[in-house]
């Protein structure tokens, strides 16, 4: 098991190295500055600016200063929100993604498993087909969609939802639902199939003949089986949510991660594009470990030890 998680733990510094050194390089490779803008900046403070933030320096030398820092966990200044360190900046905004992002999965998860025993227990019937239509249209359409669909319709024309912010609890339903929709669809046809499966396996028969109560056959002993593909989907799910958040918050005008992080593409502003990417790298990584624990609290059968060969 020390071995397992060593082996886990030296994966993620070198997944997180290779974004980074990655990253830098490509942000070198973007034609222009961080200070061309609109207004043309004189030379002489452009000069000073370019000092002041090492880009004056030879890009091998900017790579190793920004690894140096990376070990001392210093993201670096804003290039562009004056005064602004980067960690500041995720410390202060990623409150708000963090909470739409445990809406969106915790509705994503209990929908989605609610859906797919739904249609695996009514397989052919009315409730199934309604089910994998709402799956169909949770993949068919995209988030930005959706959004831009509900904040119209319900926002705008019906007036039951504010359209920007999230100031209070309602002001969470839409941007949720956006975030939620492509996740249930996978989540309810991963469990309908699964769960018709695992019902029609030997000892599923065997607790009907024993006259237990469908309820009890259902949530005390197919469950456990049929919720295993939905915890190894967590991983990408929250990968999802995650970047899938960045479009939505600006859709809703939430004040999160993503609105910063659009906002420091467009202004090539290299540390905070650097350091929300990797911020973004740290959760995902987070996720999937915490999917592996997962996978083994849902069956014990499945050990650490046992997947070595896997992971």
């Amino acid at each position: 098991m020390v071995r397992y998680w060593t082996g886990k733990v030296v994966s993620v510094i070198v997944s997180l190295f290779i974004l980074a050194t990655a990253t830098f390089f490509l942000m070198k490779a973007i034609p222009g500055d961080p200070f061309t803008a609109e207004k043309a900046v004189p030379p002489e403070i452009k000069a000073k600016l370019m000092a002041f933030y090492g880009l004056d320096k030879p890009v091998w030398q900017q790579y190793l200063i920004y690894l140096k820092k990376l070990l001392h966990l210093d993201l670096g200044m804003s290039m562009k929100s004056q005064y602004q360190t980067v960690t500041g900046i995720i410390a202060d905004s990623f409150g708000f993604s963090f909470r739409l992002g445990i809406f969106a999965i915790v509705v994503s998860v209990v929908v989605g498993v609610g859906l797919g025993i739904l249609a695996a227990m009514y397989h052919r019937k009315l409730i199934d087909s309604v089910s994998m239509v709402i799956a169909v249209l949770g993949v068919s359409v995209p988030n930005f969609v959706l959004a831009s669909l509900m904040q119209y319709v319900f926002g705008v024309k019906m007036g039951l939802f504010n359209v920007a912010g999230l100031n209070e609890p309602l002001d969470y339903v839409l941007p949720v639902i956006a975030l939620s929709a492509l996740p249930i669809a996978y989540i309810a046809r991963l469990t309908r199939s699964t769960m018709l499966e695992v019902l029609s396996a030997e000892y599923i028969k065997t607790a009907k003949a024993k006259g237990l109560r469908k309820r009890v056959i259902i949530f005390k002993h197919a469950l456990r089986n049929g919720i295993l593909p939905v915890v190894t989907y967590l991983g990408p799910m929250t990968a999802n949510i995650v970047t899938g958040s960045v479009i939505v918050e600006q859709i809703f005008g939430i004040p999160g991660l993503g609105q910063y992080f659009v906002g420091s593409v467009s202004n090539r502003d290299y540390t905070l594009i650097m350091g929300i990417t990797l911020f973004y790298a740290v959760i995902l990584m987070a996720a999937r470990l915490l999917t592996d624990i997962a996978y083994g609290l849902v069956d014990p059968r499945i050990g650490l030890r046992s997947r070595k060969g896997v992971s």
